[in-house]
């Protein structure tokens, strides 16, 4: 009986010990955890969840360099928006922009970099053959030209331009470069209702933080608003 009782004694010594061990690897496990989640946080726009400026980059350097020439980089500006938050009120802006968000997610997929750059502004790069680039824009033109029902019951109009580029079309795969172009012919179709491609000559256009009208002779397809 004796003999026993200590077997058992130690049995309860060693599942005590493991118990103790494993206290702080699972302390340890739940920090890991929540740092995982601040880490995800950090990389969203906590309004649209999209990426925010850096880890877009990231993502999206990478989709270039794996998949080359079968690439787009598509830049999409919010059209009117002042006038959105002005006549709805900044709930609603908040609320189309989110939709924004959601409709570029919906239509690049998920393995697209899709990123907010800022106030009204978004970013997608995603995998996109030349064949299916006139038809995949103009979709996208008609989903952001889809008005946005508010939470009351009321709708607001939305638009938005767009411009792309492609690594074949521009001659480069650098992220910078295409953006820079894609911006240029952005604002060569702003507010047509229409997307608009670029071309090798939009690198060169003069722009102020990336701002500022591109060359004429952009092609543009989608469909007037």
């Amino acid at each position: 009986m004796d003999s026993v009782l200590r077997v058992q004694a130690r049995i309860g010594q060693r599942a005590l010990l493991l118990t103790t061990a494993a206290l702080p690897l699972t302390g340890w496990a739940v920090h890991a955890a929540a740092l995982h989640k601040q880490l995800a946080a950090t990389r969203k726009d906590p309004l649209t969840g999209l990426l925010r400026r850096d880890a877009y980059t990231a993502r999206a350097r990478r989709l270039l360099s794996r998949h080359g020439d079968d690439t787009a980089v598509v830049l999409i500006d919010q059209d009117h928006f002042k006038a959105v938050n002005d006549d709805f009120g900044h709930p609603a802006g908040d609320a189309v922009l989110a939709a924004t968000a959601a409709r570029l997610t919906a239509w690049a997929g998920p393995r697209a970099a899709v990123g907010r750059l800022g106030g009204d502004e978004f970013a997608v790069v995603l995998v996109l053959p030349a064949v299916c680039v006139e038809q995949r824009l103009a979709q996208l033109v008609r989903m952001l030209h889809t008005p946005v029902v508010l939470e009351d019951g009321r709708t607001v109009d939305v638009a938005a331009s767009v411009g792309a580029a492609t690594p074949a079309a521009v001659g480069s795969r650098d992220l910078s470069l295409l953006q820079r172009a894609a911006d240029a012919a952005l604002y060569d179709g702003k507010h047509s209702g229409r997307a608009a491609l670029a071309t090798a000559a939009h690198t060169t256009v003069p722009s102020i933080n990336g701002r500022r009208a591109g060359r004429p002779g952009t092609a543009v397809w989608g469909r007037a608003a």
